[in-house]
This record gives structure tokens, sequence and C-alpha cells, in this order.
């Protein structure tokens, strides 16, 4: 059962987001980047309120992702992607990106918190942040 509402588009859409941010991260990598996609549509909170589609997601401004705002969200989804992105819209989560909203890749050890966000951990290069549970009890 899907966690969110999803057209054959939205996983093609998804899958590219998830590509073009956490290629590099390996599978594991792209599942905690897909975490932090899937959970701005999912919940109603913080920078998110009006975001309630993978489409929303992918191409809020201001707020949304670098691959879409520096131009780099144009490969086509693979096979590999299509599949995580399904994973995910069916609700699959992996720590440290299961309640996040937030994750960057800092030139530097990752920050204990972000914009007044706790840090939830990192994968590889990519530190991820989750929401109070004052700015978003939903995700708790």
């Amino acid at each position: 059962m899907a966690v969110i509402a999803a057209t054959d588009e939205d996983v093609q859409i998804l899958a590219r987001l998830i590509r073009a941010e956490a290629e590099g991260e390996g599978k594991q990598g792209m599942l905690n980047a897909g975490n932090v996609m899937v959970n701005r549509v999912r919940y109603d909170c913080s920078d998110f309120t009006d975001i309630r589609t993978i489409p929303q997601m992918a191409f809020q401004s201001p707020g949304g992702f670098e691959a879409v705002q520096k131009g780099y969200f144009y490969q086509r989804a693979r096979d590999q992607e299509i599949e995580l992105a399904r994973r995910l819209i069916r609700g699959e989560q992996i720590h440290p990106g299961e309640r996040a909203l937030w994750f960057f890749r800092p030139d530097a050890p990752c920050p204990g918190e972000w914009f007044g966000q706790p840090l939830a951990g990192q994968f590889k290069a990519h530190c991820f942040y989750n929401p109070t549970y004052n700015e978003c009890p939903r995700v708790w």
C-alpha cells in the first residue's frame, strides 16, 4: 500500500531526482535521499505545508533540491532508480533518512544542527536532519 499517491509519471520524477541527488551514494544512499523526498510529500509541516504531490516536491522553489535548481536533473530514470522509487512510495524507510526532511552534503563534518534542525545521522557524504517534534509531530 502506498504512503503517498503517485502516477507512473510521478514515479519517473522521483526516480530521476533520486538519481540526480544521490547516485554516487549507492542504493542505500539513494533510499535515504528518497526518504526525505517522500517525507516532504507525506508530512504536512515545516517548509512543506503546501507540498502534496511528487511534482510539487521535486520542483519546489525556493527550498527545493539542488539537482533541479542547478540543472543536473536531466538524466533518465533507470530500472534501479524506478524500483527504489516504488519501494519508497510503498513506505520503505531507512536510517538516518526515515524521519528526515532535509539532507545536504557539506565540505566538512556534519554539523549537529542545521537551521535549527537536529542531525539524524550521516550516510556517506550526506547529512540528514529531522524536524523537531514541536515543528512536525506527524513525523514522530
